[in-house]
């Protein structure tokens, strides 16, 4: 009997996930590796009721993709290992994994933890005491100096890139220097997004180089627009702007009179008429 209802109960998720799988139109999975359970509880209260988070077994997820027996989501099967947290929403895949990036908190670094970035330590006094730190310090490449009952590192040292792993002798340097090298989080393995797999390496964006980037191709675009006198929203006010200032040149050019050009044609006249005087009194003088 008892494995009467296990075995309904596994029927009733099954049938909850593949209601999902047609609900939304991107489904994440996400790795659930070195996440604390406070963390993934905060993310799904921040992300509120723009994405559904659960754990699920990839084995029930399995079974819930080949029943449905649509091709598009049999890609997702490639994904069915490990620990995983499956994320079902409407949002933008980049968005989403934006929204889990920002949710990532720095913490000290243990033995086999990856650099979350370069980690470069500062120069300067260090706080501890002369003892066996120093021999800790000068271990992982930090040059060091006594100064004022005080170890002090001398110059700035690299001690880590990102993406490298820490070793313990590392880990334990970083923690009595309180610095922060690894990041907590939920990492995007990958995305199903309408049919279209996006892995997770894809899905990562450099915010200030795609601006930049779009800033640069914004300004080569109304430049080029100017160029070609190609009137868009944007350059409208400009093109009239370069229009007015040529016709105006060009009507002073060709003493064409306006409104806008007669004073400056009389004033051109007046200007021409004093220089031919002036050079008419000269040549009556030399003569």
């Amino acid at each position: 009997m008892p494995s009467q209802i296990v075995l309904e109960e596994k029927s009733g998720e099954v049938d909850e996930i593949k209601e999902l799988l047609e609900s939304h139109k991107s489904i994440g999975i996400a790795s659930l590796k070195k996440v604390r359970a406070s963390q993934l509880q905060g993310l799904k209260k921040a992300l509120g009721d723009k994405v559904y988070m659960r754990v699920l077994k990839n084995t029930l997820m399995k079974i819930a993709l080949e029943s449905m027996g649509k091709a598009e989501l049999k890609e997702l099967e490639d994904y069915l290992d490990g620990s995983n947290v499956y994320l079902f929403t409407d949002l933008n895949p980049f968005k989403l994994a934006l929204l889990l990036e920002r949710g990532k908190v720095k913490t000290t670094a243990k033995s086999g933890d990856i650099a979350a970035m370069d980690v470069v330590i500062p120069a300067g006094n260090t706080g501890q005491p002369p003892g066996p730190v120093i021999s800790q310090l000068n271990a992982v490449g930090l040059p060091t100096r006594i100064e004022s009952g005080s170890v002090w590192i001398s110059k700035d040292t690299l001690v880590v890139r990102k993406g490298e792993p820490i070793n313990e002798r590392l880990a334990g340097v970083l923690s009595k220097l309180g610095i922060k090298a690894v990041e907590l989080g939920i990492s995007m393995r990958a995305v199903l997004d309408e049919g279209l797999m996006i892995k997770g390496t894809e899905l990562k964006i450099d915010i200030d180089a795609t601006r930049k980037s779009i800033e640069q191709s914004n300004g080569e675009a109304f430049a080029l627009s100017l160029s070609i006198a190609y009137p868009t929203k944007e350059n409208i006010g400009a093109l009239l702007q370069t229009a007015h200032q040529k016709a105006l040149s060009l009507s002073l050019n060709a003493a064409v009179p306006t409104k806008e050009t007669i004073g400056d044609l009389i004033r051109k006249a007046n200007a021409e008429m004093t220089s031919l005087n002036i050079a008419v009194e000269r040549a009556t003088t030399k003569a």
